[in-house]
Protein backbone atom coordinates (compact mmCIF):
# COMPACT_ATOMS: atom_id res chain seq x y z
CA UNK A 1 0.00 0.00 0.00
CA UNK A 2 1.12 3.53 -0.76
CA UNK A 3 1.65 5.72 2.31
CA UNK A 4 0.29 9.25 2.06
CA UNK A 5 1.63 11.89 4.45
CA UNK A 6 -1.01 13.99 6.22
CA UNK A 7 0.00 17.59 6.97
CA UNK A 8 -2.27 19.61 9.26
CA UNK A 9 -2.35 23.40 9.06
CA UNK A 10 -5.40 24.01 11.26
CA UNK A 11 -3.36 26.16 13.64
CA UNK A 12 -2.30 28.59 10.88
CA UNK A 13 -4.33 28.33 7.68
CA UNK A 14 -7.40 27.18 9.57
CA UNK A 15 -7.05 30.05 12.03
CA UNK A 16 -7.40 32.50 9.12
CA UNK A 17 -11.06 31.51 8.74
CA UNK A 18 -13.71 34.04 9.71
CA UNK A 19 -14.81 33.55 13.32
CA UNK A 20 -11.84 31.30 14.18
CA UNK A 21 -9.61 32.55 16.98
CA UNK A 22 -7.48 29.98 18.76
CA UNK A 23 -5.85 30.93 22.04
CA UNK A 24 -2.36 29.73 22.85
CA UNK A 25 -3.84 27.01 25.03
CA UNK A 26 -6.20 26.00 22.21
CA UNK A 27 -3.27 25.61 19.84
CA UNK A 28 -1.28 23.52 22.30
CA UNK A 29 -4.24 21.24 23.00
CA UNK A 30 -5.02 20.70 19.31
CA UNK A 31 -1.37 20.06 18.46
CA UNK A 32 -1.14 17.41 21.18
CA UNK A 33 -4.32 15.72 19.98
CA UNK A 34 -3.06 15.60 16.38
CA UNK A 35 0.22 14.17 17.67
CA UNK A 36 -1.63 11.44 19.57
CA UNK A 37 -3.44 10.40 16.39
CA UNK A 38 -0.23 10.16 14.38
CA UNK A 39 -0.52 13.05 11.92
CA UNK A 40 2.74 13.20 9.98
CA UNK A 41 3.15 16.98 10.17
CA UNK A 42 1.59 19.63 12.42
CA UNK A 43 2.12 23.21 11.35
CA UNK A 44 2.13 25.51 14.36
CA UNK A 45 2.03 28.92 12.70
CA UNK A 46 4.19 31.77 11.43
CA UNK A 47 6.55 32.68 14.30
CA UNK A 48 7.31 36.18 12.97
CA UNK A 49 3.66 37.17 12.67
CA UNK A 50 2.63 37.46 16.35
CA UNK A 51 3.88 36.74 19.89
CA UNK A 52 1.34 33.94 20.39
CA UNK A 53 2.81 31.86 17.58
CA UNK A 54 6.34 32.54 18.78
CA UNK A 55 5.42 31.38 22.31
CA UNK A 56 3.66 28.32 20.89
CA UNK A 57 6.91 27.09 19.37
CA UNK A 58 8.81 27.73 22.58
CA UNK A 59 6.26 25.76 24.60
CA UNK A 60 6.36 22.83 22.17
CA UNK A 61 10.16 22.88 22.11
CA UNK A 62 10.17 22.37 25.89
CA UNK A 63 8.05 19.23 25.46
CA UNK A 64 8.35 18.05 21.85
CA UNK A 65 5.66 16.18 19.96
CA UNK A 66 6.11 12.42 20.08
CA UNK A 67 4.83 11.21 16.71
CA UNK A 68 4.19 14.24 14.51
CA UNK A 69 6.88 16.50 13.04
CA UNK A 70 6.37 20.12 14.00
CA UNK A 71 6.48 22.66 11.18
CA UNK A 72 6.98 26.43 11.22
CA UNK A 73 5.62 28.41 8.30
CA UNK A 74 7.34 31.29 6.53
CA UNK A 75 7.98 33.02 3.24
CA UNK A 76 10.99 33.24 0.97
CA UNK A 77 13.66 35.81 1.85
CA UNK A 78 12.98 39.43 1.07
CA UNK A 79 14.06 41.01 -2.18
CA UNK A 80 17.74 41.93 -2.17
CA UNK A 81 18.37 40.52 1.32
CA UNK A 82 20.56 37.54 2.14
CA UNK A 83 18.67 34.79 3.98
CA UNK A 84 21.00 35.06 6.97
CA UNK A 85 20.08 38.76 7.30
CA UNK A 86 16.33 38.30 6.89
CA UNK A 87 14.31 38.60 10.15
CA UNK A 88 11.82 36.08 8.82
CA UNK A 89 14.53 33.46 8.43
CA UNK A 90 15.85 34.12 11.90
CA UNK A 91 12.38 33.74 13.41
CA UNK A 92 12.00 30.39 11.68
CA UNK A 93 15.35 29.19 13.01
CA UNK A 94 14.57 30.44 16.52
CA UNK A 95 11.27 28.53 16.50
CA UNK A 96 13.36 25.33 16.84
CA UNK A 97 10.87 23.56 14.57
CA UNK A 98 12.60 20.63 12.83
CA UNK A 99 10.65 21.26 9.61
CA UNK A 100 10.16 24.60 7.87
CA UNK A 101 7.42 25.15 5.31
CA UNK A 102 8.29 27.92 2.86
CA UNK A 103 5.76 29.47 0.50
CA UNK A 104 6.92 31.04 -2.75
CA UNK A 105 5.49 32.41 -5.97
CA UNK A 106 4.80 30.09 -8.91
CA UNK A 107 2.77 32.46 -11.08
CA UNK A 108 4.69 34.98 -13.18
CA UNK A 109 1.71 37.32 -12.80
CA UNK A 110 2.12 37.32 -9.01
CA UNK A 111 5.88 37.74 -9.29
CA UNK A 112 5.46 40.80 -11.51
CA UNK A 113 2.34 42.42 -10.02
CA UNK A 114 2.29 41.36 -6.36
CA UNK A 115 5.88 40.60 -5.37
CA UNK A 116 7.22 43.15 -7.86
CA UNK A 117 10.58 41.49 -8.48
CA UNK A 118 12.15 40.06 -11.61
CA UNK A 119 11.39 36.48 -12.56
CA UNK A 120 15.04 35.54 -11.99
CA UNK A 121 15.08 37.19 -8.57
CA UNK A 122 12.04 35.15 -7.54
CA UNK A 123 13.85 31.95 -8.52
CA UNK A 124 16.89 33.04 -6.49
CA UNK A 125 14.68 33.84 -3.50
CA UNK A 126 13.21 30.33 -3.58
CA UNK A 127 16.50 28.54 -4.10
CA UNK A 128 18.57 30.56 -1.60
CA UNK A 129 15.92 30.49 1.14
CA UNK A 130 15.61 26.73 1.08
CA UNK A 131 19.37 26.21 0.79
CA UNK A 132 19.98 28.43 3.83
CA UNK A 133 17.43 26.59 5.96
CA UNK A 134 18.94 23.29 4.91
CA UNK A 135 22.38 24.57 5.94
CA UNK A 136 20.88 25.38 9.32
CA UNK A 137 19.83 21.77 9.72
CA UNK A 138 16.14 22.03 8.91
CA UNK A 139 14.08 19.92 6.53
CA UNK A 140 12.10 22.10 4.14
CA UNK A 141 8.69 21.66 2.54
CA UNK A 142 8.06 24.04 -0.34
CA UNK A 143 4.50 25.30 -0.89
CA UNK A 144 4.18 26.46 -4.51
CA UNK A 145 1.58 29.20 -4.19
CA UNK A 146 -0.91 29.61 -7.08
CA UNK A 147 0.67 26.55 -8.67
CA UNK A 148 -2.23 25.60 -10.94
CA UNK A 149 -3.03 29.15 -12.08
CA UNK A 150 0.65 29.79 -12.65
CA UNK A 151 1.20 26.58 -14.60
CA UNK A 152 -1.80 27.20 -16.84
CA UNK A 153 -0.58 30.74 -17.60
CA UNK A 154 3.14 30.01 -18.04
CA UNK A 155 4.10 26.35 -17.59
CA UNK A 156 7.76 26.95 -18.46
CA UNK A 157 8.26 29.47 -15.66
CA UNK A 158 6.13 27.54 -13.17
CA UNK A 159 8.35 24.51 -13.76
CA UNK A 160 11.45 26.63 -13.09
CA UNK A 161 10.09 27.69 -9.69
CA UNK A 162 9.62 24.16 -8.40
CA UNK A 163 12.95 23.14 -9.90
CA UNK A 164 14.54 26.00 -7.93
CA UNK A 165 12.96 24.55 -4.78
CA UNK A 166 14.41 21.14 -5.61
CA UNK A 167 17.84 22.66 -6.27
CA UNK A 168 17.72 24.41 -2.91
CA UNK A 169 17.12 21.10 -1.14
CA UNK A 170 13.36 20.91 -0.52
CA UNK A 171 12.18 17.44 0.41
CA UNK A 172 8.65 17.95 -0.96
CA UNK A 173 7.07 20.36 -3.46
CA UNK A 174 3.44 21.07 -2.61
CA UNK A 175 1.13 22.16 -5.42
CA UNK A 176 -1.21 24.83 -4.02
CA UNK A 177 -4.62 25.60 -5.49
CA UNK A 178 -4.54 28.92 -3.67
CA UNK A 179 -7.64 30.44 -5.29
CA UNK A 180 -9.59 27.19 -4.99
CA UNK A 181 -10.76 27.40 -8.59
CA UNK A 182 -9.25 24.28 -10.16
CA UNK A 183 -11.21 21.24 -11.33
CA UNK A 184 -10.21 17.68 -10.35
CA UNK A 185 -9.25 16.78 -13.91
CA UNK A 186 -6.98 19.85 -14.07
CA UNK A 187 -5.35 18.95 -10.78
CA UNK A 188 -4.67 15.38 -11.92
CA UNK A 189 -3.26 16.46 -15.30
CA UNK A 190 -0.97 19.18 -13.92
CA UNK A 191 0.23 16.96 -11.08
CA UNK A 192 1.50 14.54 -13.71
CA UNK A 193 3.20 17.42 -15.54
CA UNK A 194 4.86 18.60 -12.32
CA UNK A 195 6.16 15.09 -11.67
CA UNK A 196 8.04 15.29 -14.97
CA UNK A 197 9.68 18.57 -13.95
CA UNK A 198 11.13 17.52 -10.58
CA UNK A 199 12.58 14.40 -9.05
CA UNK A 200 11.29 14.87 -5.48
CA UNK A 201 7.87 13.91 -4.08
CA UNK A 202 4.82 16.07 -4.68
CA UNK A 203 2.13 17.22 -2.28
CA UNK A 204 -1.23 18.96 -2.64
CA UNK A 205 -2.78 21.94 -0.83
CA UNK A 206 -6.30 22.89 -1.93
CA UNK A 207 -8.89 25.49 -1.03
CA UNK A 208 -12.62 24.94 -1.18
CA UNK A 209 -13.93 27.88 -3.21
CA UNK A 210 -15.62 25.53 -5.72
CA UNK A 211 -16.53 22.97 -3.03
CA UNK A 212 -13.93 20.64 -4.54
CA UNK A 213 -11.03 20.80 -2.08
CA UNK A 214 -11.37 17.19 -0.94
CA UNK A 215 -12.02 15.93 -4.49
CA UNK A 216 -8.99 17.86 -5.77
CA UNK A 217 -6.81 16.43 -2.99
CA UNK A 218 -7.86 12.89 -3.85
CA UNK A 219 -7.31 13.55 -7.56
CA UNK A 220 -3.77 14.70 -6.84
CA UNK A 221 -3.04 11.61 -4.75
CA UNK A 222 -4.35 9.36 -7.50
CA UNK A 223 -2.05 11.25 -9.91
CA UNK A 224 1.00 10.56 -7.72
CA UNK A 225 1.06 13.05 -4.84
CA UNK A 226 2.22 11.49 -1.57
CA UNK A 227 1.53 14.40 0.78
CA UNK A 228 -1.81 16.13 1.54
CA UNK A 229 -2.22 19.41 3.39
CA UNK A 230 -5.46 20.64 4.92
CA UNK A 231 -7.28 21.52 8.12
CA UNK A 232 -9.56 19.73 10.54
CA UNK A 233 -13.19 20.41 9.59
CA UNK A 234 -12.05 22.37 6.53
CA UNK A 235 -11.44 25.56 8.51
CA UNK A 236 -9.76 28.35 6.59
CA UNK A 237 -10.02 31.63 4.76
CA UNK A 238 -12.96 32.32 2.44
CA UNK A 239 -14.60 28.92 1.86
CA UNK A 240 -11.96 27.01 3.78
CA UNK A 241 -9.32 24.39 3.06
CA UNK A 242 -9.52 20.70 2.27
CA UNK A 243 -11.15 18.98 5.23
CA UNK A 244 -8.57 16.49 6.46
CA UNK A 245 -11.32 14.55 8.22
CA UNK A 246 -12.87 13.69 4.86
CA UNK A 247 -9.50 13.28 3.15
CA UNK A 248 -8.29 10.78 5.74
CA UNK A 249 -11.61 8.93 5.80
CA UNK A 250 -11.69 8.58 2.02
CA UNK A 251 -8.07 7.48 1.74
CA UNK A 252 -8.34 5.04 4.64
CA UNK A 253 -11.78 3.60 4.01
CA UNK A 254 -12.96 4.27 0.47
CA UNK A 255 -9.75 3.96 -1.53
CA UNK A 256 -8.05 0.58 -1.56
CA UNK A 257 -4.38 1.32 -2.14
CA UNK A 258 -3.45 4.00 0.40
CA UNK A 259 -2.34 4.06 4.01
CA UNK A 260 -2.63 7.17 6.22
CA UNK A 261 -1.85 7.87 9.88
CA UNK A 262 0.18 4.69 10.07
CA UNK A 263 -2.75 2.56 8.98
CA UNK A 264 -5.07 3.57 11.84
CA UNK A 265 -6.80 6.60 13.26
CA UNK A 266 -9.99 6.70 11.18
CA UNK A 267 -12.04 5.48 14.13
CA UNK A 268 -11.03 8.60 16.06
CA UNK A 269 -12.06 11.13 13.39
CA UNK A 270 -15.40 12.02 14.97
CA UNK A 271 -13.75 12.65 18.34
CA UNK A 272 -11.08 14.78 16.67
CA UNK A 273 -13.54 16.81 14.62
CA UNK A 274 -15.73 17.65 17.58
CA UNK A 275 -12.77 18.27 19.84
CA UNK A 276 -11.49 20.99 17.50
CA UNK A 277 -14.96 22.55 17.31
CA UNK A 278 -15.31 22.61 21.08
CA UNK A 279 -11.78 23.84 21.80
CA UNK A 280 -12.26 26.58 19.19
CA UNK A 281 -15.70 27.42 20.64
CA UNK A 282 -17.41 26.77 17.30
CA UNK A 283 -20.68 25.09 16.40
CA UNK A 284 -20.57 21.65 14.81
CA UNK A 285 -21.34 21.46 11.11
CA UNK A 286 -24.28 19.14 11.62
CA UNK A 287 -24.24 17.58 8.15
CA UNK A 288 -20.47 17.27 7.87
CA UNK A 289 -19.59 14.08 5.97
CA UNK A 290 -18.42 11.11 8.02
CA UNK A 291 -18.38 12.86 11.41
CA UNK A 292 -21.35 15.26 11.60
CA UNK A 293 -24.18 14.41 13.98
CA UNK A 294 -26.42 13.99 10.92
CA UNK A 295 -23.96 11.96 8.85
CA UNK A 296 -25.67 8.70 9.85
CA UNK A 297 -29.03 10.10 10.97
CA UNK A 298 -32.29 8.60 9.72
CA UNK A 299 -35.70 10.16 10.16
CA UNK A 300 -38.81 8.02 9.99
CA UNK A 301 -40.50 6.21 7.16
CA UNK A 302 -38.90 3.62 4.93
CA UNK A 303 -35.34 4.74 5.74
CA UNK A 304 -35.59 3.76 9.38
CA UNK A 305 -37.32 0.51 8.51
CA UNK A 306 -34.61 -0.35 5.96
CA UNK A 307 -31.70 0.61 8.20
CA UNK A 308 -33.09 -1.43 11.08
CA UNK A 309 -33.08 -4.46 8.81
CA UNK A 310 -29.91 -3.84 6.77
CA UNK A 311 -27.77 -0.88 7.85
CA UNK A 312 -25.91 -0.69 4.56
CA UNK A 313 -29.15 0.01 2.71
CA UNK A 314 -28.77 3.71 3.52
CA UNK A 315 -25.20 3.96 4.87
CA UNK A 316 -22.07 3.85 2.71
CA UNK A 317 -19.92 2.68 5.65
CA UNK A 318 -20.56 1.56 9.19
CA UNK A 319 -20.51 4.77 11.28
CA UNK A 320 -18.29 3.14 13.90
CA UNK A 321 -15.45 3.05 11.40
CA UNK A 322 -15.05 6.81 11.85
CA UNK A 323 -16.12 6.88 15.51
CA UNK A 324 -19.62 8.11 14.71
CA UNK A 325 -22.96 6.45 15.49
CA UNK A 326 -26.27 5.85 13.81
CA UNK A 327 -29.14 8.04 14.93
CA UNK A 328 -32.83 7.35 14.52
CA UNK A 329 -34.26 10.80 15.00
CA UNK A 330 -37.72 9.73 16.07
CA UNK A 331 -36.42 7.44 18.84
CA UNK A 332 -34.83 7.88 22.24
CA UNK A 333 -31.46 6.97 20.72
CA UNK A 334 -31.05 10.37 19.02
CA UNK A 335 -28.96 11.75 21.86
CA UNK A 336 -26.37 8.99 21.85
CA UNK A 337 -24.25 10.06 18.91
CA UNK A 338 -22.10 12.57 20.73
CA UNK A 339 -20.97 10.34 23.60
CA UNK A 340 -20.60 6.72 22.49
CA UNK A 341 -16.86 7.17 22.01
CA UNK A 342 -16.54 8.60 25.52
CA UNK A 343 -18.50 5.80 27.16
CA UNK A 344 -16.29 3.21 25.48
CA UNK A 345 -13.24 4.98 26.93
CA UNK A 346 -14.74 4.53 30.38
CA UNK A 347 -14.80 0.72 29.87
CA UNK A 348 -18.51 0.38 30.56
CA UNK A 349 -19.13 -2.29 27.97
CA UNK A 350 -19.19 -5.05 30.60
CA UNK A 351 -21.80 -3.34 32.79
CA UNK A 352 -24.90 -2.98 30.65
CA UNK A 353 -27.04 -1.63 33.46
CA UNK A 354 -24.52 1.09 34.25
CA UNK A 355 -24.16 1.86 30.55
CA UNK A 356 -27.90 2.37 30.25
CA UNK A 357 -27.98 4.66 33.28
CA UNK A 358 -25.12 6.74 31.89
CA UNK A 359 -26.65 6.95 28.44
CA UNK A 360 -30.02 7.95 29.86
CA UNK A 361 -28.41 10.78 31.82
CA UNK A 362 -26.33 11.90 28.86
CA UNK A 363 -29.37 11.96 26.58
CA UNK A 364 -31.16 14.16 29.11
CA UNK A 365 -28.16 16.44 29.56
CA UNK A 366 -27.55 16.76 25.82
CA UNK A 367 -31.16 17.80 25.38
CA UNK A 368 -30.45 20.58 27.87
CA UNK A 369 -27.39 21.71 25.92
CA UNK A 370 -24.48 19.78 27.40
CA UNK A 371 -21.65 18.51 25.19
CA UNK A 372 -18.89 16.30 26.55
CA UNK A 373 -16.42 16.08 23.65
CA UNK A 374 -14.20 18.79 25.19
CA UNK A 375 -15.33 18.14 28.77
CA UNK A 376 -14.22 14.61 29.51
CA UNK A 377 -13.64 15.41 33.17
CA UNK A 378 -17.32 16.26 33.62
CA UNK A 379 -18.20 13.06 31.80
CA UNK A 380 -15.98 10.98 34.09
CA UNK A 381 -17.65 12.52 37.12
CA UNK A 382 -21.05 11.73 35.57
CA UNK A 383 -19.98 8.09 35.24
CA UNK A 384 -18.76 7.99 38.85
CA UNK A 385 -22.09 9.41 40.04
CA UNK A 386 -24.06 6.89 37.98
CA UNK A 387 -21.92 4.06 39.37
CA UNK A 388 -22.38 5.29 42.94
CA UNK A 389 -18.63 5.69 43.48
CA UNK A 390 -18.54 9.49 43.65
CA UNK A 391 -18.38 11.19 47.02
CA UNK A 392 -18.29 15.01 46.92
CA UNK A 393 -15.36 16.61 48.70
CA UNK A 394 -17.33 19.69 49.78
CA UNK A 395 -20.88 20.99 50.00
CA UNK A 396 -21.99 24.40 48.77
CA UNK A 397 -23.94 26.38 51.34
CA UNK A 398 -24.00 29.74 49.62
CA UNK A 399 -22.25 31.94 47.11
CA UNK A 400 -22.69 35.56 46.17
CA UNK A 401 -21.17 37.73 43.45
CA UNK A 402 -21.16 41.52 43.55
CA UNK A 403 -20.15 43.68 40.56
CA UNK A 404 -19.89 47.45 41.02
CA UNK A 405 -19.05 50.13 38.46
CA UNK A 406 -18.20 53.67 39.51
CA UNK A 407 -19.07 56.78 37.59
CA UNK A 408 -15.62 56.94 36.04
CA UNK A 409 -16.05 53.44 34.57
CA UNK A 410 -13.95 51.47 37.08
CA UNK A 411 -15.46 48.03 37.72
CA UNK A 412 -14.74 45.88 40.77
CA UNK A 413 -15.92 42.32 41.29
CA UNK A 414 -16.15 40.48 44.61
CA UNK A 415 -17.36 36.96 45.34
CA UNK A 416 -18.08 35.20 48.61
CA UNK A 417 -18.32 31.42 48.97
CA UNK A 418 -19.59 29.47 51.96
CA UNK A 419 -18.82 25.74 51.98
CA UNK A 420 -18.95 22.76 54.32
CA UNK A 421 -15.65 20.91 53.97
CA UNK A 422 -15.61 17.73 56.01
CA UNK A 423 -16.82 18.95 59.43
CA UNK A 424 -15.78 22.57 58.96
CA UNK A 425 -17.75 25.49 57.51
CA UNK A 426 -15.55 27.84 55.48
CA UNK A 427 -16.65 31.29 54.38
CA UNK A 428 -14.22 33.16 52.10
CA UNK A 429 -14.28 36.35 50.04
CA UNK A 430 -12.10 37.22 47.04
CA UNK A 431 -11.85 39.84 44.33
CA UNK A 432 -11.25 39.01 40.68
CA UNK A 433 -11.18 40.21 37.11
CA UNK A 434 -14.84 39.42 36.56
CA UNK A 435 -17.34 37.23 38.39
CA UNK A 436 -15.95 33.86 37.34
CA UNK A 437 -12.40 34.75 38.30
CA UNK A 438 -13.63 36.05 41.67
CA UNK A 439 -15.68 32.89 42.30
CA UNK A 440 -12.71 30.73 41.40
CA UNK A 441 -10.45 32.63 43.79
CA UNK A 442 -12.95 32.44 46.67
CA UNK A 443 -13.52 28.72 46.08
CA UNK A 444 -9.78 28.06 46.15
CA UNK A 445 -9.37 30.02 49.39
CA UNK A 446 -12.09 27.95 51.01
CA UNK A 447 -10.52 24.65 49.94
CA UNK A 448 -6.76 25.17 49.99
CA UNK A 449 -6.42 24.50 53.71
CA UNK A 450 -7.89 21.03 53.28
CA UNK A 451 -6.55 20.24 49.80
CA UNK A 452 -3.14 21.87 49.32
CA UNK A 453 -2.61 20.21 45.92
CA UNK A 454 -5.25 22.56 44.47
CA UNK A 455 -2.70 25.38 44.63
CA UNK A 456 -1.15 24.01 41.45
CA UNK A 457 -4.44 24.00 39.51
CA UNK A 458 -4.94 26.86 37.06
CA UNK A 459 -7.94 27.88 35.01
CA UNK A 460 -6.35 28.28 31.57
CA UNK A 461 -9.38 28.82 29.33
CA UNK A 462 -13.02 29.80 29.63
CA UNK A 463 -15.60 29.68 26.84
CA UNK A 464 -19.28 30.62 26.72
CA UNK A 465 -21.71 29.66 23.97
CA UNK A 466 -25.38 30.58 23.68
CA UNK A 467 -27.42 27.42 23.05
CA UNK A 468 -30.90 28.64 22.12
CA UNK A 469 -30.27 32.11 20.73
CA UNK A 470 -33.94 32.59 19.81
CA UNK A 471 -34.65 33.06 23.53
CA UNK A 472 -32.65 36.31 23.57
CA UNK A 473 -31.26 37.32 26.94
CA UNK A 474 -33.08 34.38 28.59
CA UNK A 475 -31.20 31.86 26.46
CA UNK A 476 -29.32 29.01 28.07
CA UNK A 477 -25.54 29.13 27.83
CA UNK A 478 -22.90 26.42 27.84
CA UNK A 479 -19.69 27.17 29.72
CA UNK A 480 -16.58 25.08 29.04
CA UNK A 481 -13.56 25.50 31.31
CA UNK A 482 -10.07 24.14 30.65
CA UNK A 483 -7.87 23.51 33.70
CA UNK A 484 -4.25 22.52 34.13
CA UNK A 485 -2.24 21.30 37.11
CA UNK A 486 1.41 21.54 38.10
CA UNK A 487 2.20 18.33 36.18
CA UNK A 488 0.93 19.79 32.92
CA UNK A 489 -2.20 17.61 32.82
CA UNK A 490 -5.22 19.37 31.34
CA UNK A 491 -8.93 18.62 31.59
CA UNK A 492 -12.19 20.17 30.48
CA UNK A 493 -15.46 20.63 32.38
CA UNK A 494 -18.87 21.94 31.35
CA UNK A 495 -21.89 23.64 32.88
CA UNK A 496 -25.21 24.67 31.33
CA UNK A 497 -27.79 27.09 32.70
CA UNK A 498 -29.81 30.16 31.78
CA UNK A 499 -27.66 31.97 34.35
CA UNK A 500 -24.06 32.25 33.13
CA UNK A 501 -22.77 32.49 36.71
CA UNK A 502 -24.49 29.23 37.68
CA UNK A 503 -23.21 27.49 34.54
CA UNK A 504 -19.72 28.76 35.35
CA UNK A 505 -19.96 27.60 38.96
CA UNK A 506 -20.97 24.08 37.91
CA UNK A 507 -18.01 23.87 35.52
CA UNK A 508 -15.65 25.22 38.21
CA UNK A 509 -16.85 22.70 40.79
CA UNK A 510 -16.41 19.83 38.34
CA UNK A 511 -12.85 21.03 37.62
CA UNK A 512 -11.98 20.95 41.32
CA UNK A 513 -13.77 17.66 42.04
CA UNK A 514 -12.06 15.99 39.11
CA UNK A 515 -8.62 16.98 40.37
CA UNK A 516 -9.43 15.75 43.88
CA UNK A 517 -10.79 12.46 42.55
CA UNK A 518 -7.71 11.91 40.42
CA UNK A 519 -5.55 12.65 43.46
CA UNK A 520 -7.55 10.13 45.55
CA UNK A 521 -8.31 12.73 48.20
Amino acid sequence: MKSVQVYDTTLRDGAQGEGVNFSLQDKLLIARRLDELGFDFVEGGYPLSNPKDAEFFQRIAAEPLKRSRLCAFGMTRRKGVKPADDPGMQALIESQAPVITIVGKTSDFHVNEVLRVSLDENLAMIRETIAYLREMGRDVIYDAEHFFDGWKANPEYAAKTIQAAEEGGAMIVVMCDTNGGSMPEEVAALAKEAAKAVGIPLGIHTHNDCDLAVANSLAAVDAGAVHVQGTINGLGERCGNADLVSVVANLALKKKDYKVLGGGGAEHLTDLSRYVYEVGNMHFRINQPFVGPSAFAHKGGMHVHAVNRVASSYEHIAPERVGNTRRVLVSELSGRSNIVALTSKANLQNDNALMERVLKQVVDLENRGYQFEAAEASFELLVRRAAGTFKPHFELLHYHVDVETTGDGVTTTEASVKLRVRDEVRHEVAEGDGPVNALDAALRKALNGHFPNLRGVQLVDYKVRVINSDAGTAAAVRVVIESRDEDGATWGTVGVNENVIKASWDALVDAIEYKLCKSNQ
